[in-house]
């Protein structure tokens, strides 16, 4: 008899309230101007109602709301047609009018990952205190990565904490240092590499900075000014650059109340199913890092998000001939020297790739095909593998007739992963009537679960519209997986 996961019958669902505020672009510097215009045209006594007005209805919305109104001010300044200097509440003003509210999560709250919150001070005794990470999804079906977090209980229960009503995006610091052999290699495998972008890198040096690269691809642009093959190389290196940044939150932020908002010119439509893993280094540091996919509306990129405390993060583009497709996951920790991750190059099958270099991957070996009925049209991970004594335990999807969606799970040698240990024939966990319905009917799927005492947890979503918690027990999961190990003998390694 094949083992099934538990639900739990919590439902997590998208809340429309929860918004921030992002620039209000218009595309059109000729309506930018008609709208300053119109603004500077106001009296003083109606400049004030207004902002007055603004304040009173969106202010208690928001966190910090007149700090971001100034910064949209500075953003649309050079626009201004005199160096003539304004009053606080005129910038307050002209800021306002170029801000919009953003319901992140509007449309869709799914694909979890759930890991250990880093800080476990003052939980009681048999409790643990975790971050699950949601694919946030609002207009435009744009992604972003949203937070919650909650604990479990001595008795094992599930117990989400209440979310702010507030929500905010980080500050952007793109003004980091590039090593110049791996932006060039990335620049071959995006064919941007040629004699151009040669004469447009010249003078930079075996490090150099976002700004040091702009200067120098302004100055040979400005010499081949309406030249349409130096634009688009101009282009494609600028977006490069912008793809790799860090990110700031405020330290007085709830994690709940900090949101990844795309930012770079390769996330324009989104950043999808980031897959969140606690990684221990070989010296025992752990780092937070979450792979995922950046999206601009015709390629996806395989991108890298890190951290150590999650209010500071830096993202990376991933590079190497096997960066492709969705669905990358890394193991959490190295194996015989190497990093480790899980991919789906082709969209079909499952792969291991090892590297010497986090973010540069070569190399990639077959793992798994679709065998059963339930995963005919292609196979994937639901996360990273999560280390047993037993093995690699891996949370996979299949996806069967009428683009069906579900659950299983296979097992991999500790010391060689290449070794598949163990399979499920039928799924853990399928969608139910009450699971049908959504954005993308008749799926069920995980971006990462985690291992309490003896039960194996995984957070899930609804038909890409809500997300839910199941569980298994660990020790009947790995019997089922090898047919062999004795319940009472295996134990499940706790991170």
């Amino acid at each position: 008899m094949s083992i099934k996961a538990t639900r739990t019958g919590i439902v997590l669902r998208p809340d429309p309230t929860r918004v921030l505020f992002r620039p209000f672009e218009l595309g059109s510097s000729t309506r930018t101007l008609k709208i300053i215009a119109r603004v500077g045209s106001m009296t003083d006594e109606e400049a004030d109602k207004k902002l007055n007005e603004v304040i009173r209805e969106f202010g208690g919305r928001h966190h910090k709301l007149e700090r971001f109104l100034l910064q949209r001010f500075e953003q649309i300044k050079p626009h201004l047609l005199t160096d003539e200097p304004l009053e606080l509440d005129r910038k307050l003003l002209l800021g306002a009018y170029f801000t919009m509210e953003y319901s992140l999560e509007s449309a869709a709250l799914f694909n979890p990952s759930m890991i250990w919150h880093p800080d476990q001070t003052n939980v009681p005794p048999g409790y643990k205190r975790f971050i699950l990470s949601l694919r946030a999804t609002g207009e435009g079906h744009v992604s972003s990565i949203s937070f919650r977090m909650g604990y479990i209980d001595e008795e094992g229960q599930i117990v989400l904490r209440k979310p702010s009503r507030y929500v905010t995006a980080p500050e952007i610091v793109p003004d980091q240092r590039f090593k110049r052999v791996q932006f060039e290699r990335k620049l071959y495998e995006l064919r941007l590499e040629n004699s151009i972008q040669e004469k447009m890198m010249t003078g930079l040096g075996e490090e150099f900075t976002l700004a040091e690269l702009e200067a120098q691809v302004r100055r040979i642009s400005a010499q081949y000014r309406y030249n349409a093959e130096y634009e688009t190389i101009a282009a494609g290196l600028t977006a490069l650059a912008r793809s790799n940044y860090e990110i700031d939150f405020d330290d007085d932020l709830s994690l709940d109340e900090r949101c990844i908002f795309p930012t770079s010119p390769n996330e324009t439509n989104g950043i999808e199913d980031a897959r969140f893993v606690q990684f221990t280094d070989d010296n025992g540091d752990v780092t937070y890092y979450a792979t995922y996919t950046a999206y601009n509306g015709r390629v996806t990129f395989p991108q890298l998000l890190e951290t150590k405390d999650f209010t500071h993060f830096r993202v990376s583009t991933l590079s190497g001939a096997e960066v492709s497709n969705k669905g990358m996951a890394l193991f959490p920790r190295k194996i015989n020297g190497k990093y480790a991750m899980i991919s789906r190059q082709d969209g079909e099958n499952i792969y291991l790739m090892y590297s010497d270099d986090l973010y540069i991957w070569q190399t990639k070996e077959l793992l798994l095909k679709p065998t059963h009925h339930w995963e005919y049209v292609q196979l994937g991970n639901c996360g990273s593998p999560i280390e047993t004594e037993a093995g690699w335990l891996v949370l996979s999807h299949g996806v069967g007739p009428m683009r069906k969606y579900a659950i299983g799970a296979f097992l991999l040698d500790l010391n060689d992963p290449g070794k598949v240990l163990g399979r499920l024939t039928e799924p853990l966990l399928s969608p139910d009537e009450n699971e049908r319905e959504g954005y993308v009917p008749n799926v069920v799927y995980s971006c990462g679960g985690v291992v309490h005492g003896r039960e194996l947890i995984i957070p899930y979503a609804m038909a890409d519209y809500a997300s839910s918690f199941a569980t298994v027990n660990v020790d009947e999961l790995l019997a089922e997986l090898t047919g062999t190990i004795k319940p009472e003998l295996t134990q499940a390694v706790v991170v």
